[in-house]
């Protein structure tokens, strides 16, 4: 028996396919083309659900960081909160009481004529989805008077009237009165006047009271009410209303 011939027998391993090269690469090469259109499919949705979220945000709502303490206790430093840009949208404008955002371009700032387009662009896309502080010209504040109402401060008390009315104010930060600065000023058509929970941290309209216009901001600079707290998880949800401003009688109403 020839048991090397068996063993060679054995031994002996299939012959390669002639084509199985090429099969391996095109294998690879079909491998690397499904890869790279899976990832321009994810980059496609990126881009898409990017450009859907600044779409929400510019017409819908807009997360807004809190860049200061002039809001506290209602808002503290690194709050992201929803702000409402149907609020106003048809035909309804800011009441008394209301926390809103707004461009202070011509009224808290002096306009940027030599600022940089395509850096204000990248920022404010960045501030739109709630990635970046604020542009300089963006504040929150809350609605103190409205056009024609006459705010004046303060009585002895520390507190304001509105058109002869007293306004306790429950969001005051504590130990704060309505404001160390006494004013009387009369708001005019179309404006409002604004001021920031935390009186003695806030730089609001009372400070530019010598200034062109006032220190009154126009109702179509209002960018929207802030509606609901975005950011910590633990103050989730709808921000509070207040009463404050409920017996106030309308401008014309206010001596008779």
């Amino acid at each position: 028996m020839d048991t090397q011939a068996q063993h060679s027998e054995r031994d002996r391993s299939p012959e390669p396919d002639a084509g199985s090269g090429e099969g391996s690469r095109f294998s690879r090469t079909r491998a690397r083309i499904a890869s790279a259109l899976s990832w321009r499919r994810v980059l496609a949705g990126a881009v898409l659900a990017t450009a859907a979220l600044l779409l929400f945000s510019s017409y819908v709502v807009q997360p807004f960081l809190v860049p200061s303490r002039s809001m506290e206790p209602t808002l503290q430093v690194g709050d992201r909160v929803l702000v409402n840009k149907l609020a106003y949208r048809f035909g309804a404008e800011p009441q008394r009481g209301d926390v809103v955002v707004f461009d202070g371009t011509g009224s808290f700032v002096r306009e940027d004529l030599d600022a940089n387009p395509l850096a204000g662009l990248v920022r404010g896309a960045a501030a739109s989805l709630g990635l970046a502080e604020p542009a300089d010209t963006d504040f929150v504040k809350r609605v103190v008077g409205v056009g024609g109402d006459r705010v004046v401060c303060c009585d002895k008390q520390g507190r304001l009237a509105v058109n002869g009315t007293v306004v306790d104010e429950p969001y005051l930060y504590p130990g704060d009165t309505a404001s160390r600065v006494p004013f009387d000023i009369v708001v005019s058509a179309g404006t409002l006047w604004m001021m920031g929970d935390h009186r003695s941290r806030s730089s609001d309209s009372r400070d530019r009271l010598g200034s062109p216009g006032g220190g009154m901001v126009p109702v179509e600079r209002v960018t929207g009410r802030v509606d609901w707290l975005g950011w910590p998880p633990a103050r989730v949800g709808p921000l509070t209303g207040t009463g404050a401003f409920g017996d106030v009688r309308a401008p014309g109403a206010a001596h008779g």
